[in-house]
């Protein structure tokens, strides 16, 4: 079935405690998009994206409004993108990312969260050159040659290209990952995207014994439980 069976479907489900985590990570990335480009989302379209992402998690419009209203500046706090990597139990790694208006508060949060669990941060590209950065859109079409063709026309040469029952799987660089977007809306007007993400992709994943596995899930849940921290990629297989 190939890699896009070994993406993640989604990312944390809007419900309960992880409703607030979806709100602030949106708002912090709202923001910070606003504020590299333009706040009018029709003139900058990494914004115009994140804010259809947002309404299709059902984020709250004040919570957007309010992160637009902070860019434009009617708000004083200014996030900061960093990301830290790390080894954890096993042969497992861990990138993370975060949002953050104070990184020393949130390093020493994540130093603190490896220290709990016994294990370590690493230094820059100690983790990440086992990770592809990689744009992965999927969603449902029989449209499959017509994308494909579509996409080749416009210069894009997806790094792989999947179709299984009717569910077509596109992994792109990041720099086709709007112009892709564009072109699908114009095949499929009232498409609806299953993974439509940017992210940092395992090379190779591992499968942890039961001891380490539950290390792994309490790093997991430590991390994730930072505020700052706004997605978390692992080598680690899931069950």
């Amino acid at each position: 079935m190939g890699r896009a069976y070994e993406v993640r479907k989604a990312s944390i489900q809007a419900t309960g405690a992880a409703r607030g985590k979806i709100y602030t990570t949106y708002a912090k990335e709202i923001y910070s998009a606003a504020k590299k480009g333009s706040p009018d989302p029709d003139a900058n379209i990494t914004l115009k994206r994140l804010i259809e992402k947002a309404k299709k998690l059902q984020v709250p419009s004040d919570i957007v409004n309010r992160a637009l209203d902070k860019a434009k500046g009617l708000g004083g706090e200014e996030y900061n993108e960093v990301i830290y990597e790390g080894f954890g139990p096993g042969t497992s790694t861990i990138i993370i990312k975060c949002l953050t208006d104070n990184v020393n508060r949130t390093v020493g949060m994540i130093r603190a969260a490896f220290n709990k669990v016994g294990k370590s941060l690493g230094v820059t590209n100690s983790v990440s050159y086992n990770y592809d950065h990689l744009g992965i859109i999927s969603f449902k079409s029989k449209e499959e040659e017509k994308v494909f063709e579509s996409l080749l026309e416009a210069g894009i040469e997806p790094s792989d290209f999947e179709s299984d029952n009717e569910e077509i799987t596109i992994f792109l660089n990041p720099k086709d990952f709007n112009p892709t977007k564009d072109i699908l809306e114009k095949i499929i007007p009232d498409i609806n995207y299953e993974i439509d993400e940017i992210g940092l992709y395992p090379k190779e994943k591992v499968t942890l014994n039961t001891e380490d596995q539950e290390v792994f899930d309490k790093l997991y849940q430590l991390l994730d439980d930072i505020d700052d921290v706004t997605q978390i990629y692992t080598n680690v297989n899931k069950e």
